[in-house]
């Protein structure tokens, strides 16, 4: 095995947390506050992280949810590379059927370039929007045949990324710049994403690290790092398997003031899943919204996956979380209306822990 790459994938364990705790960022625009005031949110967070010791930041690619800023994950990552110097960034994840594998390639070249050994490349192969979103990405209505190609897209990324196309080859004398053409340099570590089986088997099959969407497919987590581990084979890049889980987690200082905050959220997924898709609600509206017996329903489940309320609660279920999934690190998104209520969430859960800063 390549020991730095595996080195690059395995975080440490802070304080007293059970394993390694990272940061999904959203990117959430709540009612009243904007896409600018997001991102520098986006900005605080990650200066947070990596001050308090979280081992590695990520954002994801969406289209056309107003609730969102974070449709270009490499844009935004190389904003968060001028503000930070140590903590890992990342995608989680670039949905790879939307865009030609070498502009990928060359995304990412350009951020290991700019911020060298902090980079991960996380990929999944949904479209991450409804289907006529999708449509107007690819310029296609074919939507299943991106998918179903993945693992070619997969292999056709990868060989762009080390610049190793076989003789005869017709990419073979296509270079992703910046990459290895131009000189020794790392590359950034592939990521498997994925909320079934799918990505799971092929991550295993491939030896390559696994994460997996346990804040919105909870009921498919240990199936799929079962899969996983049953399907990994050593490779030159992980000798053993390395699964993380997504987390939804919000702490504040009171549990009252917590079951406001990720109510906002569940609003939000209500509105989402049922085609009216909008802003993040204010707290208030959140409470005052009168839900019907199907929404009740789906609400009650939804929060019966996020981890909420004081510090000591989250921690407490963080770390049966863990224990119970034998994830090797969790990957924590607070969603809240508002940015103030995010990065306190963060400051609290570090404190539980003891973390750094």
């Amino acid at each position: 095995m390549d020991k730095n790459r595996g080195d690059d994938i395995r975080g440490k364990a802070e304080g007293t947390a059970p394993v390694p705790l990272s940061v999904l960022d959203l990117v959430s625009v709540g009612q009243g506050r904007t896409a600018t005031q997001a991102l520098r949110t986006s900005v605080d967070i990650a200066q947070l992280a990596e001050r308090r010791g979280f081992h590695r930041l990520w954002v994801a690619e969406h289209h056309s949810m107003p609730g969102v800023a974070s449709s270009s994950p490499a844009v935004i990552l190389a904003h968060l590379t001028a503000h930070t110097e140590r903590i890992r960034l990342g995608s989680g994840g670039v949905m790879l059927p939307n865009h030609a594998p070498l502009v990928i390639a060359e995304q990412f070249g350009t951020l290991e370039a700019m911020a060298p050994g902090r980079i991960d490349l996380g990929l999944g192969r949904a479209p991450g929007t409804d289907g006529a979103t999708a449509a107007a990405l690819r310029r296609t209505d074919r939507l299943n045949e991106g998918a179903d190609d993945f693992p070619q897209q997969l292999a056709e990324l990868t060989r762009f990324l080390d610049d190793d196309f076989p003789d005869g080859h017709p990419y073979s004398r296509i270079h992703a710049v910046p990459g290895p053409v131009q000189g020794p340099a790392g590359r950034p570590p592939i990521w498997l994403l994925g909320s079934s089986g799918f990505s799971a088997r092929l991550a295993g099959v491939l030896g390559l690290p696994f994460a997996f969407a346990h804040h919105f497919s909870a009921q498919n987590t240990i199936p799929a790092l079962d899969l996983y581990r049953e399907s990994f084979k050593p490779s030159a890049v992980l000798d053993a398997p390395y699964a993380l889980i997504g987390v939804s987690a919000l702490a504040a200082d009171e549990e009252r003031e917590a079951r406001r905050q990720v109510l906002t959220g569940a609003l939000s997924m209500v509105r989402l899943r049922t085609g009216r898709p909008g802003l993040i609600p204010t707290p208030e509206e959140a409470e005052a919204y009168s839900f019907s017996p199907m929404e009740r329903e789906f609400v009650d489940s939804w929060l019966g996956n996020v981890i909420h309320g004081t510090a000591d609660e989250v921690r407490s279920g963080l770390n049966d979380l863990a224990k119970r999934t034998g994830a090797d690190e969790l990957m924590i998104t607070a969603n809240a209306h508002g940015g103030e209520a995010r990065v306190r969430s963060y400051e609290l859960i570090a404190d539980a822990y003891g973390l750094g800063g």
